[in-house]
């Protein structure tokens, strides 16, 4: 039965265990489902956003409105923050204001600090490193599609970073083989890379590789992201000649599983990435990924708040 994180941070996925995650996917299937509806009145979901966000931050917001509680927006721009407040001070004084803080930022030393400086749960909602609240969604597109996750594997392709960090921790977690394809130079972290092995303990496979065709071998689910990711945008054009080989097209399809689907945490960049074709085809499940980060972050701060 669900055994959901009570007032607990997720700063990484590997803070989950296998059993919450599953107990996470169970619920939010549940809440888009209508079956269940949790109510936190009176809560308050801080936003300390330093990165720009749409799908995060609206279905944060949502969520937690739903949910009978109110959302503080806030960003460097309108807090001290912007005026170089250290992070140790400004977690202490929202620790005394709201109930749970959602954090995107750059670094993960960061978020890390603020969650030792507040009692107050601390999601991550994006840095640099890890993107734990994608994967939730992800990984319920992912369940949706084939009424199960055993024996299914994902495959992503492009730059190891955050997103792909955190796809390795959750699938491993959720017994999903995953396979990581990126040119040479931008795999992902080797630590996370362990990590992830030991996470899934011989229930699944961490592959990583630099070959974009065994990546995608018969896999049940191909995976993108931008080529140059938030702070990298000057790298955007001279990356594109490297990345080339691992957009995800009709070729990629042919080689994957015949009913495997197309995702992609968005925005999107046609003709680089993901082809037009790609994106909009009878295979992608862009839009049911994007709709399930409401559905899986209601149920991470409904859980978080004790709700259920």
């Amino acid at each position: 039965m669900l055994t959901p994180p009570k007032g607990r941070d997720l700063l990484s996925m590997a803070d989950l265990t296998s059993t919450e995650l599953h107990g996470l996917l169970e619920l939010a299937a549940q809440l888009k489902a209508g079956t269940y509806q949790p109510k936190c009145p009176n809560k308050v979901l801080g936003l300390v956003f330093s990165k720009a966000s749409t799908r995060t931050r609206v279905s944060f917001s949502v969520a937690m409105y739903q949910l009978g509680g109110q959302v503080l927006a806030l960003t460097a721009g309108v807090t001290q923050v912007g005026r170089g407040e250290p992070t140790a001070d400004t977690a202490r004084v929202l620790d005394r204001y709201v109930d749970v803080v959602a954090i995107r930022t750059f670094e993960q030393a960061e978020i890390e600090e603020f969650a030792r400086y507040a009692s107050i749960p601390v999601i991550n909602a994006l840095t640099d490193l890890e993107h734990p609240c994608q994967i939730l969604a992800d990984l319920l597109t992912l369940k949706e599609a084939f009424g199960t996750l055993e024996n299914l594997t994902m495959s992503y392709l492009g730059d190891g970073i955050n997103v792909a960090h955190s796809l390795m921790l959750g699938c491993a977690l959720a017994g999903v083989n995953i396979r990581v394809g990126t040119p040479d130079g931008f795999a992902p972290n080797p630590t996370v890379v362990n990590q992830a092995i030991e996470l899934a303990q011989g229930r699944s496979t961490v592959v990583v590789t630099t070959d974009p065709k065994a990546a995608v071998q018969g896999s049940h689910a191909l995976y993108t992201d931008v080529w140059a990711s938030m702070g990298d945008e000057s790298e955007a054009a001279s990356r594109i000649p490297k990345f080339q080989p691992y957009q995800i097209n009709q070729a990629m399809l042919d080689l994957a599983d015949e009913h495997a689907i197309i995702l992609h945490c968005l925005p999107a960049h046609r003709g680089e990435e993901i082809t037009h074709d790609a994106k909009e085809g009878p295979q992608s499940r862009l839009w049911d990924q994007a709709e399930n980060r409401l559905h899986a972050q209601k149920a991470l701060l409904a859980s978080i708040l004790s709700a259920v």
